[in-house]
């Protein structure tokens, strides 16, 4: 051992990997057996994507019993994946299904009203079965419209990322707060689809790298109900997703259902159909990530 007594939460996300697997290695073995069975009897609402609202030209349209591709999308300039700058994905921790709290040396906690986001994913590789086993690695700006590592704020903080592996119905939840409406930008969620834990590592190796619009309903709910949301009030009204840069050119796979209150929590879900990497070319590489919240 070499006298190493570090605690296990000291020893980086491989370390984390490796113990992650050991504790649910029987879970792994049963769930492509599981898979199987699942995409051999789903229904088509089980696999069908679901929006919450009118949806537009640009993405290929569902059909019954199958789920669009999602598209490719910009990263925008703050990842967290080493990409650009730090990278969030080699810290000790960052595999957690509550992303709310930064983690590590950092000890903040992002405020707003409750949000869980739920993901399903369908492997389009293989034929829509569920994507056990992939990972995905979730971002997304504050009630501030800041982004930890990178907020002229909350650079020290490291809240609103994290990494979830799906379980056997392909399904990754995280518990967070709703995104604020920053300048330029509709209300929206950063992700990234890797094949496996592992492959998460480097952040070089995503699968799929897209965004979620949330609808303008559900948005103006939470903005109306919480005053630290102030500035989204304001900036929504001047975007809309036919203007937005990202979801201007078409949002059928991308815009999510949400349900639950302000007062309560806000329940985000999407069905993510992930294609072969090699699939996935942007289906519009000059768009921007979006202008720095207010400036920063």
């Amino acid at each position: 051992m070499g006298g190493d007594d570090r605690h296990e939460h000291d020893r980086g996300l491989g370390y984390d990997m490796a113990v992650m697997s050991r504790r649910r290695a029987l879970f792994f073995l049963g769930a492509a057996g599981t898979a199987a069975v699942a995409a051999g009897c789903a229904s088509a609402d089980d696999i069908t994507a679901t929006t919450g609202g009118t949806t537009t030209g640009g993405a290929t349209s569902t059909s019954a019993g199958a789920v669009a591709a999602a598209p490719q999308e910009t990263a925008g300039p703050y990842p967290g994946d080493g990409t650009n700058g730090p990278n969030v994905l080699v810290q000790s921790g960052v595999l957690r299904s509550d992303i709310t709290r930064s983690f590590g040396g950092a000890t903040g906690v992002a405020e707003g009203v409750p949000m869980t986001l739920s993901l399903s994913l369908r492997d389009l590789a293989n034929g829509g079965a569920a994507g056990t086993g992939m990972a995905v690695y979730v971002w997304h700006c504050d009630r501030d419209g800041e982004y930890s590592l990178y907020g002229a704020n909350v650079t020290g903080e490291n809240y609103l990322r994290g990494v979830q592996v799906a379980d056997d119905s392909g399904t990754v939840t995280f518990t967070s707060i709703f995104p604020a409406c920053y300048s330029g930008r509709w209300p929206h969620i950063h992700f990234e689809v890797y094949d496996s834990p592992a492959s998460a590592l480097s952040g070089e190796n995503a699968r799929l790298t897209s965004q979620i619009a949330l609808p303008q309903q559900s948005c103006e709910q939470v903005f109306a109900h919480d005053s630290g949301y102030a500035r989204s009030v304001t900036n929504l009204s001047r975007v809309s997703l036919d203007s937005d840069n990202v979801f201007g050119d078409g949002w059928d796979a991308e815009l999510a259902t949400v349900t639950g209150s302000p007062a309560d929590r806000m329940l985000v879900s999407l069905t993510i159909g992930v294609a072969e990497r090699a699939q996935n070319t942007p289906r519009n590489p000059m768009a921007p990530g979006g202008a720095p919240p207010r400036g920063r």
